[in-house]
């Protein structure tokens, strides 16, 4: 492939409607959601991507049903510990956007296992986006800011971007959502300004690489011109 997104990122929706569809609980949705993530990220990777950020938790899912809550929590246990014989054969490296405090203890540990594990690893960079949101992010940023004793005179883009959770990765450019919205749910609102957008209906656990590829070729196509001609 030519000309592939250096950083894509993905809003994985529709796993509860998935299930419902199949007669199955909201949870399996979820469980078959995380074989997609495994699928998607070794196909990315192949294809030359150097980051894929997955919206897996926003600061608002702490709303949903605590049973849903509890298991979403302790799917990264699941997906690391059938996974990351794979991500480390494909060279990946693990890392998270997000407030890790609030995660459950075992949750943490999970993560922050997976993350050193993987930490020597040279190839695309996974970023699971937990307990994530985009304003929040903003929010901290600035308090930082703040903090640091900054003059206004120096607050600039790049001061801001190096306090964002995402400072030293590049900007978005290309954003996919699955499952037919059309929205952007307080995702990398910074890191999305000029980056490419596209949607489908097709609901994440029916994701393939095949869409993903073709989704690639589509973007090889646009002309990014960044506020330009």
């Amino acid at each position: 492939m030519e000309n592939v997104p250096n950083h894509v990122a993905i809003i994985m929706d529709g796993n509860g409607r998935w299930a419902k569809a199949q007669g199955k609980p909201r949870t399996y949705g979820h469980y078959k959601g995380s074989e997609t993530i495994h699928d998607i990220a070794i196909a990315a990777s192949d294809a030359g991507v150097k980051y894929l950020t997955c919206y897996a938790f926003s600061t608002e899912n702490w709303i949903r049903p605590k049973e849903e809550v509890s298991y979403l929590m302790g799917l990264p246990g699941v997906f690391f510990n059938r996974f990351i014989k794979d991500l480390m054969e494909k060279d990946i490296r693990v890392q998270l956007i997000g407030e890790m405090g609030r995660l459950p203890a075992e949750t943490q540990k999970v993560l922050n296992n997976a993350i050193e594990r993987t930490s020597q690893n040279k190839g695309m960079r996974l970023i699971f986006a937990l307990n994530y949101g985009s304003r929040r992010e903003i929010t901290l940023a600035v308090k930082q800011i703040v903090e640091s004793g900054i003059s206004p005179d120096e607050v600039n883009e790049e001061a801001i971007q190096n306090h964002l959770m995402t400072a030293g990765m590049p900007d978005v450019d290309l954003l996919i959502r699955t499952s037919g919205e059309v929205r952007l749910s307080n995702f990398l609102l910074w890191q999305l300004a000029y980056a490419e957008m596209m949607f489908t209906d097709t609901l994440w656990p029916d994701f393939t690489k095949e869409e993903l590829y073709s989704m690639f070729e589509a973007y090889a196509n646009r002309h990014r011109r960044f506020g330009g001609i």
